[in-house]
């Protein structure tokens, strides 16, 4: 019988996020309640990822259908949108972490989500150990299969997930790869970005739950798109944005 690489790689996902929503269900709830004090006290929700991780913090920055005070940190040396060999190097010194803790004047009532497959790299490792000196809660998204089977890649020995408040399992195998072919020595088929997306929106679901069945209604921007039709949601976002413009650096 001939195989089925569409449907194969369509049931590990949907295997994974099965798992996510079945055995973290304790940690995103944790989570959720860390994201809706911080909300309801003003503070902004800080997301961050080097390399493909990146792709996970943007996912929830500035977009319809997510909360106003989310804000992704980009650093542009480690996202990969630019010379992107040269990232994975950046992502492994220490010393960048603190600095970027620092410029962004993280502290309470802030919240700092971490996001690392690996959970090994100096950078989202040193910016969860700044954050946690600061008193500010770390939520990390990593594989926990993968971390541990992993060395550390920081002087201190230590994982991200070492430095959370809440850790969340992203339940994605070592190497962060869904199928393996005959004759090919790597997997193919990465997993990561759509669990950890998943993890991600998923909070955002719970945290507004939260604030509205606590009397507070949250920011949460209307998709833009839909100014085509009616400008009081083009009317509504900028006021928003307005809100936080000095708050988020990256808006």
């Amino acid at each position: 019988m001939e195989r089925d690489p569409l449907n194969d790689y369509l049931n590990v996902v949907s295997n994974i996020l099965t798992q996510i929503s079945s055995t973290q269900r304790e940690n995103l709830l944790k989570a959720s309640d860390i994201l809706a004090t911080c909300t309801r006290n003003d503070g902004i929700i800080h997301t961050f990822g080097v390399g493909h991780s990146h792709l996970v913090a943007e996912d929830v920055f500035w977009r319809g259908a997510t909360l106003a005070n989310i804000h992704a940190i980009l650093e542009p040396s480690l996202t990969g949108h630019q010379e992107i060999t040269k990232s994975e190097y950046l992502e492994k010194v220490e010393g960048i972490g603190r600095i970027i803790v620092d410029y962004h004047r993280i502290a309470p009532p802030d919240v700092l989500v971490a996001i690392s497959n690996s959970g090994n790299n100096a950078v989202p490792i040193e910016v969860a150990k700044a954050c946690q000196e600061r008193d500010v809660n770390v939520i990390a998204i990593t594989s926990m299969q993968y971390s541990d089977y992993l060395q550390s890649l920081h002087s201190s020995g230590k994982k991200l997930k070492d430095y959370a408040t809440v850790t969340i399992d992203n339940c994605c195998p070592i190497g962060d790869a869904a199928l393996t072919f005959e004759g090919l020595p790597m997997g193919v088929g990465a997993l990561s970005t759509i669990a950890g997306s998943f993890i991600m929106h998923s909070l955002v679901v719970q945290t507004v739950k939260n604030l509205l069945d606590g009397g507070f209604t949250p920011d949460v921007y209307f998709n833009g798109s839909l100014m085509a039709n009616k400008q009081e949601v083009d009317e509504y976002n900028q006021s928003v944005i307005e809100k936080y413009l000095t708050k988020i650096r990256n808006l």
